[in-house]
């Protein structure tokens, strides 16, 4: 295979950012582009592409190798189980389906037919991301104890305009939390049980304004997260890493992992220990290795690439993504019963 033969489904924001990085990478190729809406048709004769209205279509005149599915979540299912009926492995955004019953169901699917699903949780693509894995993982910083994160910025008042942005899925507990919670489950292990509060006094919407959650994980450390998208601060990943344009860049990390050993500040990486034996006694010291930040998408459709041709398994699959999902969903759950959610 010379070229790896891709297809998208949805050309909206998350669309075209695909597109950007399809044409940033040489050995892929784009065939055509699914979107019922009329601007799309200029985006497709600007990438010099047919365009169609129907998944079925399309995969049928394109005959693609993968196709990315990036649509509004609730519309991520059937398309994905089109593609990998036809027999595309498929890159789908994240959340991976809008339930975890629709999850379970495309990963069947993608086992059932041999067909990879690789998900868009974009920052696992990041070196610094693989590299805090490796830190906690492989004992850096000891045996892991706790972990303290933060995602809290305002956002602007036009953001919640339309109607569907002040309903709960809107709410950056899917929008946004969704990606903490895959990098913690990444970095730190599975989580084993949540407890949750949310609460929507800002703005009074459906969605939450902030939740606060209190985390477990499988190898015993304790975590606690503060989410808000409606408190002006400088703690969260985009304000660490500048990633999203329309966030102006602090540098101040988000998220703390501690071990008996040290402890590791995140997404800039700063590992604090002492030499000699670490307790209260010894002198801390901290180590910068904070990297450039390169572009995840041109990255993942490289990776993307490397699944279709069998040179690799996905860094994240539809089980892994399921497990994701099926955690930041019981954010929720707790929130509302008041009770522990035990996964």
């Amino acid at each position: 295979m010379d070229k790896a033969r891709l297809a998208l489904i949805g050309a909206g924001v998350i669309g075209k950012r695909h597109l950007e990085a399809i044409a940033s990478v040489a050995h892929v190729e784009l065939t055509g582009i699914v979107d019922p809406f009329q601007g799309a048709r200029q985006i497709a004769e600007q990438h010099g592409v047919p365009i169609f209205a129907d998944t079925g279509d399309m995969l049928d005149h394109c005959q693609p190798d993968g196709v990315i599915v990036a649509t509004p979540t609730e519309h991520h299912l059937v398309p994905t189980l089109e593609s990998l009926e036809f027999g595309a492995h498929v890159l789908v955004e994240k959340p991976i389906m809008a339930t975890v019953e629709e999850a379970r169901k495309t990963a069947a699917k993608a086992d059932a037919v041999g067909r990879h699903v690789l998900v868009g949780h974009h920052r696992r693509h990041y070196a610094l991301v693989n590299q805090a894995h490796n830190i906690v993982r492989q004992g850096q910083l000891g045996q892991l104890v706790g972990v303290v994160g933060h995602w809290n910025l305002r956002k602007h008042a036009d953001y919640y305009l339309p109607d569907w942005r002040k309903k709960w899925q809107a709410g950056p507990i899917l929008t946004n939390l969704i990606h903490d919670m895959d990098l913690l489950r990444y970095i730190a292990g599975d989580i084993v049980s949540i407890n949750a509060e949310t609460s929507n006094a800002v703005m009074g919407f459906e969605k939450e304004d902030a939740a606060a959650l209190v985390l477990k994980f499988k190898n015993g450390a304790l975590g606690t997260f503060l989410l808000s998208d409606q408190s002006h601060s400088p703690w969260g990943w985009e304000q660490a890493t500048g990633e999203n344009m329309s966030v102006p860049r602090t540098g101040r990390n988000a998220i703390r992992f501690m071990g008996t050993e040290g402890s590791l500040e995140f997404p800039n990486l700063k590992i604090w220990n002492s030499e000699g034996t670490p307790d209260w006694r010894a002198p801390l010291e901290s180590n910068d290795m904070a990297e450039t930040l390169e572009d995840a998408y041109i990255n993942q459709i490289n990776h993307f690439s490397d699944v279709i041709k069998g040179i690799t398994a996905p860094c994240i699959s539809a089980h892994d993504a399921t497990d994701t999902l099926r955690a930041t969903l019981a954010v929720y759950d707790a929130a509302e019963s008041g009770q522990r959610v035990m996964l």
